[in-house]
């Protein structure tokens, strides 16, 4: 079927929203904003059936983008940065099947007609000049009603896979936990006890203490039956992580000039899924860079934790280059006796009954060192420390494989639903 192609200014009026989002009132009218949701306002602009379109790029500076439009009918506010695109005949042009139409295709028709270097944003003169398929009004409605249909079954799909995505989160967590009960690899050798390791590091720090290369700290005190969150092997020992640790420590407690150019910075912003996103880094000048080094001295095969703000994101160090941070705590010890990833491991398994029960609230959430210095965690011989960490990256490698494939079957859910849909409207 072929349908002709006319332009949305010849079709529909195009006002830009009057509303400034944060001048708002709340009231008992919708205000549509860029955001998913609705906020509201105390006037109405608009009452009527519009497409939503964003003016402004979704991503900042310098890049061409648009994250959402929006359907909506009756009387609604519409934000500044926002145009309203309303059929003037509703016997001619759809309103739902307009934004149904631009919705499939925004990357074409409107991301690309977006202007500007700097500020990107798009011209309600270039959404005038837009041409769409134009069939018959029971044509279009039809359309949106087997849209509706198609949706609904994609939505069903996306659900079964997120659920399967849930379970493997969990999964994760169940193979940590057994992994940390001592019951995911049975040790062949006893002999060597967690008791005799824990020791070895005390006598180890006492010696770095009097060497002064270490300060002297507060004596832990013995952890009680009611610290001891679950049982572990006989030979393996309950200790607080500041007993095995050689450095517990913070970065900046303020925020530093940043530079395009410099010594590499980091913040909890650049912790993602317990791993430290390198390529978003940050910069700061060698002077402030050196007064942190300097207190902390981060190592590779360190651990970093996000203590404000965001608490709660560990990631191990996997660099050897310098670097400062701010709003992470830094905990070192020797890799000669600890086995990293073992800590890591616990870490991850642990940090939302850490954060639930020892961070500060308050309007900037706080997990402090002290803190962090007195929470409990078992300890196996070294040995035993590495077949755990072995069998744990060949289950967590498991579970990535079984996550990429259903993210891969999202993904053709949603590519076969859009091509069906195209397929529909012939473009």
């Amino acid at each position: 079927m072929s349908w002709k192609k006319v332009k949305l200014g010849d079709l529909c009026t195009i006002e830009k929203g009057k509303t400034g989002i944060q001048k708002a009132i709340s009231g008992e009218y919708p205000l549509v904003v860029t955001a998913e949701d609705r906020k509201s306002h105390n006037e109405y602009q608009f009452d009527d059936e519009a497409v939503i379109i964003p003016l402004v790029s979704g991503t900042g500076h310098g890049h061409a983008s648009i994250k959402r439009l929006h359907f909506q009918s009756g009387k609604f506010a519409l934000g500044t940065i926002l145009c309203a695109v309303i059929p003037k005949d509703k016997s001619v042009l759809n309103a739902e099947y307009l934004f149904r139409f631009l919705n499939l295709n925004k990357e074409r028709e409107l991301v690309d007609r977006m202007k500007g270097m700097a500020n990107v944003t798009l011209p309600i003169k270039e959404i005038a000049k837009i041409e769409i398929p134009l069939p018959s009004l029971e044509e279009q409605i039809v359309f949106v009603e087997k849209y509706g249909l198609l949706e609904t079954d994609s939505d069903d799909i996306s659900y079964e896979l997120d659920y399967q995505l849930n379970l493997i989160k969990q999964l994760r967590q169940a193979f940590l936990r057994e992994a940390m009960q001592g019951e995911l690899v049975k040790s062949t050798n006893t002999k060597e006890t967690g008791q005799q390791l824990l020791a070895k590091i005390k006598a180890e720090k006492a010696q770095l203490i009097s060497e002064k290369k270490l300060k002297k700290e507060k004596e832990s005190p013995p952890i009680t039956e009611d610290e001891i969150p679950f049982e572990i092997p006989e030979h393996w020992a309950w200790c607080r992580l500041g007993e095995i640790c050689t450095k517990v420590t913070d970065g900046f407690h303020h925020t530093p000039k940043k530079l395009k150019e410099g010594k590499i910075y980091i913040s909890p912003k650049h912790l993602k899924n317990n791993s430290i996103n390198w390529s978003s880094c940050d910069y700061i000048s060698e002077i402030d860079h050196n007064y942190l080094v300097k207190k902390t001295s981060p190592r590779k095969g360190e651990i970093l934790i996000a203590n404000r703000g965001t608490v709660g994101v560990p990631a191990l160090i996997d660099i050897d280059e310098e670097f400062s941070f701010q709003n992470l705590a830094l905990i070192g010890f020797n890799q000669s006796f600890l086995n990293n990833k073992f800590i890591f491991f616990y870490l991850i398994k642990s940090i939302d009954e850490i954060v639930e029960k020892f961070v500060n609230g308050g309007l900037q959430p706080m997990l402090s060192n002290v803190v962090l210095r007195t929470i409990p965690i078992p300890l196996p011989p070294l040995h035993e420390q590495e077949q755990i960490v072995a069998k744990i990256e060949d289950l967590m490698a498991f579970c990535e494989d079984l996550e990429l494939s259903i993210k891969e079957s999202q993904g053709y859910n949603e590519m076969l639903l859009q091509q069906v849909l195209r397929e529909a409207l012939q473009v």
